[in-house]
């Protein structure tokens, strides 16, 4: 699958790349080293000059574990994932045109195919070092129904760069044929009363259809926003920590530089007192070297004197 090339691509650079292929690098990176390769790569655009990038490389969501598998499975599986999308085409087609032989044959492939692709997805995630829970299998297990019943669920996995896991729609082909028509009523109760009692049935059948449908999608929109909010909060707590050993970082560097003036302070004290140590022997010493110099002119003229009663 060729994903396709959106805004902002920029020309690259030698730590960076451009926007698609840092996207592309990103969201085939684990969740956990999702957040600081981010933070590196978009450093790296602001670093070029490359602004724009960066905020578009900033703005990327840290994928959950099973949105991960799910790109990985369809990055590292190609044809794989071709043929897929091709059945939910097909699938698709089969329920517009009800077609029961149709649905029934390609509902079958479906559900044989989803399994099989979603212990490929879990175990593409155990080779990478990740292994996925029930709960994340089961994700994986959503999205792929999603993309087999929605074309703009396709179009989004195909891009492999799912943020978060995605939901089929309720109104997805159920895996058997449309019910056959109902039989008729009894002998023995007029047409017309059957026909509004069937008519009474279906509605109340139809408006509780709509309730539970309009019910689940509320459910699948909450677990969304939930996945989504849960996403958020990790790249906080990640943020969070790098942050705070950042901070760690500085505050060491303080003390460090707090205990290296101290040190060259007591230096400085140090050579104070022997300055004044130095300039008081100096200054004895220059008093002793007076002395001595007058001694040494009274011993010459004394040395002088007596030469001359000599003579």
């Amino acid at each position: 699958m060729r994903r396709r090339s959106g805004k902002g691509e920029g020309t690259g650079d030698p730590g960076g790349g451009s926007v698609e292929s840092v996207l592309d690098e990103l969201y085939a990176t684990p969740p956990p080293e999702f957040t600081a390769r981010r933070e590196e790569r978009a450093a790296a655009a602001r670093a070029a000059g490359r602004k724009e990038d960066a905020r578009l490389i900033h703005a990327a969501r840290r994928p959950t574990l099973a949105a991960w598998a799910a790109n990985l499975l369809a990055r590292s599986e190609p044809e794989e994932s071709r043929r897929f999308l091709e059945l939910g085409r097909e699938l698709r087609e089969a329920h517009r045109s009800l077609d029961p032989a149709g649905l029934r044959e390609l509902s079958a492939q479906r559900r044989r195919i989803v399994t099989a692709l979603s212990r490929q997805a879990a175990g593409l995630a155990d080779e990478a070092g990740h292994r996925l829970s029930q709960g994340a299998l089961r994700e994986v297990e959503a999205t792929l129904r999603a993309v087999l019943a929605d074309p703009e669920a396709a179009e989004r996995w195909s891009g492999a760069r799912l943020a978060v896991s995605l939901t089929p729609p309720s109104e997805f082909p159920s895996d058997t044929a449309p019910a056959a028509p109902a039989k008729p009523g009894p002998p023995g109760e007029p047409a017309p009363a059957r026909s509004r009692a069937k008519d009474e049935l279906a509605d109340r059948r139809r408006k509780r259809r709509e309730e539970l449908a309009g019910a689940e999608q509320e459910a699948e929109r909450a677990a969304e926003r939930l996945r989504d909010t849960r996403a958020r909060r990790e790249d906080a707590e990640e943020l969070l920590r790098r942050t705070g050993e950042e901070h760690d970082r500085a505050r060491e560097e303080v003390s460090a530089a707090e205990e290296r003036l101290r040190v060259a302070r007591e230096d400085l004290d140090g050579t104070g007192r022997r300055l004044k140590e130095a300039q008081e022997e100096a200054r004895t010493a220059g008093g002793a070297v007076t002395g001595a110099e007058r001694e040494a002119r009274t011993a010459a003229r004394r040395v002088d004197r007596l030469a001359a009663r000599g003579r």
